[in-house]
């Protein structure tokens, strides 16, 4: 990267990216449309990017913590924590990402076992669908993973989502959001994490593969991890394989992944692995390492086995470098590249987990290192953070879903 050019120069006009200023407005109500400084970016000129003020009902139930920058972020310089700063930085670390998880062998290159026109009756509530495909992707320890292709009524935009749900949250976040992307004529694959929900089943003893042991939590995973073998496959590889699939057969053209929680963490890490994912929404699914003892509830905000440095030292070691915060470099990882962006969302009166303010002090950062990286060029890749104030569930909002379907919209404007 040139680092004597001028960020000024180069930023002017592109900042507001995929999103501008996340949450405006001092009293509670509905969201409201407001000219987006950014939409000119996605040529969606004229579109208004949905705004919403602070729910203050809400936040008069917090205390300042949920307002105010930690103490810990105090002359914490931002830039140098951002590790990569080149096209060759960034295929580093995607193929030291690749490696330790697959244990040099590469992404597998396999394909699901398919069932068309299954019944699945977590999605019975949906409309506008033509059907519902079961995919089965077999992984080790006599683990598989179920993925449900959901194919819309409409004619098909040529697109596909992949919605992957978190740590046990209910089907309904997920049933709201899936429906109005089949209702634009999306593709839509579901997925849940590891031994949640459908993937519920037993795995293999690590220390005697002839026997099954119960349904393990993530936090029960240790045993499982060893030099030959990552755990994170168990998370990694069914997204890997069912788009191999879904490249295979009917081929979409972009390729676009919302996550909430776990399923946050998940779309964080699999769109800055996979270039394939061309833009992403990853929801209350992570905050870098240094700014977690800082969040108003810092137990839950510290995270699973998988989002955790204890347990997984390399594979964060290998998605940075030197004195650089993994997490920050996923985020670039995830959005450059033709066509590329991230929106991450995370709600300041979040009940669980990655809550508060704390996060300001890397939006601009990490967005101007995207806008560098793509060259000033939107279409290129683009980065921002939406802070959702209006209300205080784990959840992707009505108002977050709002701003999510106007990118998704004003975006295919152009693309």
């Amino acid at each position: 990267m040139d680092r004597s050019a001028s960020r000024r120069t180069i930023l002017g006009g592109v900042l507001g990216g995929i999103g501008a200023a996340a949450v405006a407005g001092s009293t509670a109500g509905p969201a409201a449309a407001a000219t987006d400084p950014g939409e000119g970016a996605h040529g969606g000129k004229g579109t208004p990017r949905p705004v919403a003020p602070v729910n203050q009902e809400v936040a008069a139930r917090f205390g300042p913590e949920y307002k105010t920058l930690p103490a810990a972020v105090a002359g914490v310089d931002i830039e140098p924590l951002i590790g990569i700063d080149s096209a060759a930085g960034i295929a580093a670390k995607r193929k030291a990402m690749i490696d330790y998880i697959w244990k040099g062998a590469g992404r597998p290159r396999t394909l699901p076992a398919v069932e068309t026109g299954v019944t699945a009756p977590d999605f019975a509530s949906l409309t506008g669908v033509r059907r519902i495909d079961r995919l089965t992707v077999p992984l080790r320890h006599q683990v598989s993973a179920k993925v449900y292709d959901i194919v819309p009524h409409r004619a098909w935009n040529r697109r596909l989502a992949l919605y992957h749900n978190g740590h046990g949250e209910p089907f309904d976040t997920m049933l709201r959001t899936v429906q109005p992307l089949l209702d634009r004529g999306y593709r839509v694959m579901a997925y849940a994490m590891p031994f949640q929900h459908w993937n519920q089943q037993q795995i293999a003893d690590p220390k005697d593969p002839a026997k099954l042991l119960p349904n393990p939590s993530h936090r029960d995973l240790p045993p499982w991890e060893s030099a030959g073998f990552s755990t994170l496959t168990f998370f990694l590889e069914p997204l890997t394989v069912t788009l191999n699939y879904a490249q295979a057969t009917y081929q979409p053209k972009s390729v676009e992944m919302i996550g909430l929680s776990g399923g946050g963490w998940t779309t964080t890490v699999f769109s800055a692995l996979d270039p394939r994912v061309t833009r992403s929404y990853p929801t209350a699914g992570s905050l870098p390492f240094f700014l977690r003892p800082a969040s108003p509830k810092p137990r839950p905000t510290t995270g699973d086995f998988e989002q955790t440095k204890d347990a997984l030292p390399g594979f964060y070691a290998a998605a940075t470098a030197g004195t650089a915060d993994d997490f920050l470099d996923m985020y670039v990882l995830a959005s450059v590249g033709p066509g590329r962006g991230q929106l991450q969302i995370l709600n300041r009166f979040d009940e669980c987990c990655f809550n508060g303010v704390g996060h300001r002090v890397y939006q601009a950062p990490v967005r101007d290192r995207v806008a560098l990286l793509a060259g000033g060029r939107p279409e290129q890749g683009r980065w921002d953070l939406l802070e959702d104030a209006t209300h205080d569930d784990h959840t992707i909002s009505p108002y977050a879903l709002s701003v999510i379907l106007w990118d998704l919209d004003t975006t295919n404007v152009t693309t």
